[in-house]
């Protein structure tokens, strides 16, 4: 797949809520996450980890996806998602964030995710 397409069936994944889909079948066992404040999570498991553990740590109420914008080996997606975190320092707080997100893509995978939040 080409950046585009990989960036359509990623944002498809999304918008069923399928994120562990999207890791499984869309990126590189190399890959990097790159998380604000947090620093970068490296490998196909321990990124599946982090997925599997915000879904875990959060009630989603709705969310809504724009893109995806290519530009050459670089793919953006724009989300919003309104949630409550299930623990933690925000537990049972319902806020809304947005969040910039810049994939990476190499011989047809994600190599490389960053991203860019506010959270509201």
């Amino acid at each position: 797949m080409n950046t585009m397409e990989v960036g359509q069936a990623l944002l498809e994944c999304c918008k069923r809520g399928a994120y562990l889909d999207a890791v499984d079948s869309l990126y590189a066992d190399d890959i990097v996450s790159v998380e604000p404040g947090e620093g970068e999570t490296r490998g196909i498991a321990e990124v599946r980890k982090k997925t599997a553990g915000w879904i875990e740590m959060h009630e989603v109420h709705e969310s809504s996806f724009l893109g995806p914008f290519p530009h050459g080996d670089r793919v953006a997606i724009y989300l919003k998602v309104e949630v409550t975190p299930r623990s933690g320092e925000m537990a049972g707080k319902r806020y809304t964030m947005e969040e910039i997100c810049l994939y990476t893509v190499e011989n047809g995978k994600i190599t490389r995710e960053e991203f860019f939040y506010f959270r509201g």
